[in-house]
């Protein structure tokens, strides 16, 4: 333990069994963080994610884990919120660089890639620690679905769907029992509910889940009213 400790604070030496041990710090803090669920669906892709309210005093307006990048791409995390919403914003910028550089809406796969650089870059640079938040990318362009993840290491990649945060491996193994090629959006909102149901604390309710949808039409969080409406027709 003390030979791990000697690389555990130095974020640009590998330790002898070649690990940088600030991103599996990182990867651990995605670990323990709230679950957030992606499901790609033949007509659309759906993100939903635990909203967990620190007091039954705290007031909540305008903080969202659920964030639109452009009209046609969203995005959720795991892990630590300000980390999050640093990266929202960067993206946002990236986003409209790409348009205002090309005067066309950036495809899905070409964001993830400049956002996992931007992760990356924080794995060998001084001074900064990786970010703690792993995310979950959802697109349509060229009128298809894309589903990605990104994580602190800077790596990314495609899914059909797929689980983070706490309880990940229960989700991930749900998801596979559950899903098929041919899901349609409303029934993949219903197993992403079910997915974060899985590991629940407590009562699900409009106000402790978030969702996204993305598809032809755009990407769009969910009212409160609207997912009450899908809780009525699980429960």
């Amino acid at each position: 333990m003390a030979g791990i400790e000697r690389y555990s604070f130095s974020l640009t030496t590998f330790s002898p069994s070649g690990k940088l041990v600030q991103i599996e710090y990182a990867l651990a803090a995605v670990a323990a963080g709230a679950p957030s669920v992606g499901i790609k669906a033949s007509n659309g892709v759906v993100l939903a994610t635990e909203k967990k309210h620190k007091s039954i005093l705290y007031e909540e307006h305008s903080i969202h884990k659920v964030e639109m990048i452009t009209n046609h791409i969203g995005m959720v995390y795991s892990g630590m919120g300000p980390d999050y919403r640093l990266l929202v914003r960067r993206a946002r910028k990236l986003a409209q660089q790409y348009y205002l550089t090309y005067d066309e809406p950036i495809p899905t796969a070409q964001l993830v890639q400049r956002v996992a650089y931007i992760m990356q870059e924080y794995t060998q640079s001084g001074g900064v620690r990786p970010f703690g938040v792993s995310l979950l990318i959802a697109g349509w362009d060229d009128d298809r679905p894309y589903l990605f993840q990104c994580d602190p290491s800077g790596a990314y990649f495609a899914w059909k769907a797929t689980a983070m945060g706490k309880n990940h491996v229960n989700g991930k193994t749900f998801l596979e029992k559950r899903y098929s090629e041919d899901l349609e959006l409303e029934d993949a909102v219903h197993t992403a509910i079910l997915t974060l149901k899985e590991g629940f604390e407590g009562q699900m309710t409009a106000d402790n889940i978030e969702i996204g949808i993305c598809n032809a039409k755009g990407f769009q969080r969910l009212l409160p009213s609207e997912v009450k409406d899908y809780l009525a027709n699980i429960s």
